[in-house]
């Protein structure tokens, strides 16, 4: 089930908000807990025993490890959480990969288990790891209550593709919690934004990249391979994010308090601006549970350039059972190991002709210091989106050959700049384009709150909300019931 379909929007969710408002507060939790269920079985049956004894299984160790901290019991407790955790998730995502390996390596022939990959799985194991480490660690206390812990693996709202959250950041939520009029409103409207994200903006997307992806080489010029590329960086930002806002205006509804996981990444100054902006709860849970236990920057430069490059080569394997995927972090991690070399000292050179520019005559220097300011941002804010649409064509492909044959369109070795083909796919979908530029920065927002200051807001506001709410989702509806179901991206990691 995926909440950009009819059967949740008009069906389990109503029921489900029914249930849920009108049961007694001490019972929410056990509404919450086997309305979760329902979500997650709907889908693969089976595999909700698979997440009941992740359940189960870490709030048995997290318990041992509090009983007996200080101990050398405790250390044991932690390890077999953590192997049992990394095998279940290794054995689902990871076996046929490595299966695959060794039969190409090897010449082999070990027959390949083809399970398929239980939805979630990557998120709420790594919650259920982060939780253990913490009661380890002394961060958090460990979970006496089984339906609370129970609710925090399985709530269904970021159940399968997230946020990550940290036990410690729900835990007073799962205790007591309480909705108002306010808190719903916000979460209705924020729920309805991220639906407006996935089905308007990242469907139609999606099916322009599916487009580029189907013409041979013969059609493929440079326009329109940059236009698919474009395409799918914009798809995947608002497919993830659209369901990021989803989970977080669901939780607010529910009383809870999700992080953000998006922070516009795609106006980033720096490789590692981008990945402060793009899921944010990823980024925080490898530099808190890896970076940090592997040193962090504390054992001098080499040391921590060699751990960002397994922090991200790990990064990548999670995303995905490929060497395509782990190639992408390595990726990811050269360039952030060259920001931390040569960023510093760029940065330093930059301010210092900045200051030199100043200290001329108050305008002429002004002009000046303006000037370079601004260039330095197009090439800063120019380099990060080249980065960023690179990574991508590793990120989408499966193979090496496919790699290369997607760097050669862009260079223009397989056409010219304009087709016929381009011209067209350029004009259909050129409004579409510049609504999805425009979404993917702060402006929209900005323009918002400057409404919201505005004398009419605070006479029709309640107004405008209702109409933008009933909008967004007839315009939603409409398109769902025109075209099929669009999987959110991200329930393959």
């Amino acid at each position: 089930m995926v909440f950009s379909s009819v059967l949740f929007l008009f069906r389990f969710l109503p029921i489900f908000m029914i249930c849920y408002f009108l049961v007694p507060r001490k019972m929410k939790n056990l509404v919450l807990f086997l309305g979760s269920l329902v979500f997650y079985a709907w889908g693969e049956p089976v595999y909700i025993f698979l997440m009941l004894f992740s359940t189960i299984s870490d709030y048995v160790w997290g318990r041992l490890i509090e009983e007996y901290r200080g101990k050398d019991r405790s250390r044991i407790f932690l390890l077999c959480s953590i192997v049992i955790n990394l095998f279940i998730l290794g054995f689902f995502k990871y076996a046929d990969f490595l299966m695959q390996t060794v039969n190409t390596v090897f010449g082999t022939s070990i027959p390949l288990l083809k399970l398929p990959l239980p939805i979630g799985i990557s998120f709420y194991t790594f919650q259920t790891m982060s939780y253990v480490i913490d009661v380890y660690r002394g961060d958090t206390k460990a979970q006496r209550n089984i339906l609370q812990f129970g609710v925090y693996v399985t709530m269904f709202p970021q159940l399968i593709a997230g946020p990550i959250l940290k036990y410690h950041q729900v835990e007073r939520y799962l205790q007591d919690r309480r909705t108002d009029l306010d808190a719903i409103s916000y979460g209705v409207k924020r729920f309805v934004t991220g639906l407006a994200k996935k089905v308007l903006l990242a469907n139609n997307l999606g099916l322009l990249w599916k487009q580029v992806t189907e013409l041979g080489n013969e059609q493929m010029s440079i326009l329109m391979a940059w236009l698919g590329i474009a395409a799918f960086a914009l798809q995947i930002y608002f497919d993830f994010s659209g369901y990021s806002d989803m989970a977080i205006g669901l939780g607010a509804v529910l009383g809870f308090h999700f992080p953000e996981n998006f922070n516009y990444p795609y106006i980033a100054a720096s490789v590692k601006d981008f990945w402060h902006r793009w899921h944010i709860s990823l980024s925080t849970w490898f530099k808190e549970y890896v970076y940090i236990p592997l040193g962090g920057n504390r054992k001098g430069l080499p040391r921590q350039l060699f751990n960002i490059l397994v922090v991200w080569m790990l990064t990548g394997i999670w995303h995905g059972a490929g060497w395509n995927f782990a190639l992408w972090g390595l990726y990811f991690g050269a360039f952030l190991s060259a920001e931390k070399l040569i960023g510093r000292k760029w940065k330093e050179r930059s301010f210092k002709i900045a200051d030199i520019s100043a200290n001329n005559d108050s305008n002429g220097g002004n002009r000046e210091n303006m000037f370079l300011t601004c260039v330095r941002n197009i090439i800063e804010h120019g380099y990060v989106l080249l980065v960023v649409l690179f990574s991508f064509v590793i990120f989408r492909v499966e193979g090496v050959r496919e790699i290369k044959e997607q760097f050669l369109g862009l260079s223009g070795c397989y056409g010219n700049a304009m087709t016929p083909m381009a011209a067209y796919e350029i004009k259909s979908c050129l409004i579409l384009l510049l609504i999805a530029c425009a979404g993917a920065t702060p402006f929209p927002a900005m323009w918002v709150q400057r409404l919201k200051n505005a004398n009419m807001w605070k006479k029709s506001g309640w107004l405008l909300q209702s109409c933008y709410i009933l909008t967004g989702l007839v315009l939603a509806t409409a398109f769902l019931l025109g075209s099929s179901v669009h999987p959110f991206l991200y329930f393959r990691f």
